[in-house]
């Protein structure tokens, strides 16, 4: 029988409001990065597990799973590394469309968006876990742990060579593809990829897209190792370090007339980075992206990019990690999501064309 510790009794241990305890454990802004990690560590520690939500009008009519009866709650990982936090334009509404589709279906959510120096088995209370659910960047070693713990698992937009388990992608080499397919049919033939290939799996697979359609079209890959290879924890820095690259090809006159990004952030940065050299997108240079983030809309030019149905993978996640728990000997799955290329304003037939 798992303790039920409620969230009063947690905000009184640590002298905290009930509303800041509800903030931390559902992990959205509002309380200090201190203070979610206190709430969230003695929670998990007491074995906490946030009450079932119910819905009113608003709720599917979707039964409760039986498989809930016995192991109330499913935790999300969400590790706080990547800007993988609630307030991403991205990684949030991931979190929604899981933590909406678990309310629907009547299942308890637990967010854990922090690393731990403690082993995480000694912080969750297994018995009580029906299972997690990972999204982005999980490191090995913590997955080990879970998988020794016998809790089911899934992740989203990562898996790990070393640890299998379902895991649930955008079908990134197709939505590349299509990216550059329609580049090339616009007469672009001189195209680079631009996105560090070492940060996640989906860089690469869309690289792999790519480069793929670019040697099926006989065309020079001529790809600039600088732009599979750039540092940069955020907006500034990665604007900084693509203008070096650029600078230099403007310089020795090999500035391709379109950029493939690997997502909308980089693609964002790579506009800025040619505005401040003079080169005019989309009349001079053609930029995509990837992700399609509020961002992307709202960009000068408005950028062209593939659109990610970012609550539709939370949601497909749920349904993958209740396809396991229903069949646990079945084999494992990778299922990768399709996207829509959105045209929109950085994105033109090259110049003389």
């Amino acid at each position: 029988m798992v303790n039920k510790v409620t969230m009063q009794q947690i905000a009184d241990h640590l002298g905290v409001s009930k509303f800041a305890v509800s903030k931390a454990l559902s992990g959205k802004p509002g309380v200090s990065v201190e203070t979610r990690d206190k709430i969230v560590s003695v929670a998990t520690q007491l074995g906490y597990f946030v009450n079932k939500q119910t819905k009113t009008s608003a709720k599917r009519n979707k039964p409760a799973t039986h498989l809930a009866q016995s192991r109330d709650t499913v935790i999300l990982l969400v590790p706080k590394v990547r800007y993988q936090t609630r307030d991403s334009y991205f990684w949030g509404r991931i979190i929604d469309g899981i933590t909406e589709e678990l309310a629907e279906r009547d299942i308890s959510a637990l967010v854990v968006t922090e690393y731990f120096k403690d082993n995480f088995s000694n912080l969750i209370n297994p018995s009580g876990v029906l299972g997690i659910i990972g999204v982005g960047y999980i490191a090995s070693k913590m997955l080990l742990e879970i998988r020794n713990l016998g809790i089911p698992f899934v992740l989203v937009d990562h898996e790990d060579p070393l640890i299998p388990s379902d895991v649930l992608f955008m079908n990134n080499a197709e939505c590349t593809r299509r990216v550059t397919n329609y580049l090339i049919g616009c007469g672009h033939s001189k195209l680079q990829f631009v996105g560090n290939t070492r940060y996640a799996r989906s860089f690469i697979d869309r690289y792999i897209g790519y480069r793929s359609v670019m040697e099926e079209h006989g065309l020079a890959l001529n790809q600039e190792e600088g732009f599979l290879a750039f540092e940069g924890e955020n907006r500034s820095e990665i604007t900084e370090a693509l203008e070096a690259i650029v600078k230099k090809l403007i310089d020795e006159q090999r500035l391709p007339t379109a950029f493939v990004c690997a997502n909308d952030s980089i693609a964002i940065c790579m506009m800025t980075v040619l505005g401040k050299l003079s080169v005019q997108v989309p009349e001079q240079c053609s930029v995509t992206g990837f992700d399609n983030i509020q961002d992307a809309e709202w960009a000068k030019p408005a950028l062209s990019t593939v659109n990610v149905q970012k609550e539709a993978l939370g949601r497909r996640a749920v349904e993958m990690l209740l396809r396991r728990l229903e069949q646990p000997d079945s084999l494992q799955e990778k299922i990768l999501l399709a996207g829509e290329f959105i045209v929109r304003e950085s994105t033109a037939l090259p110049k003389g064309s």
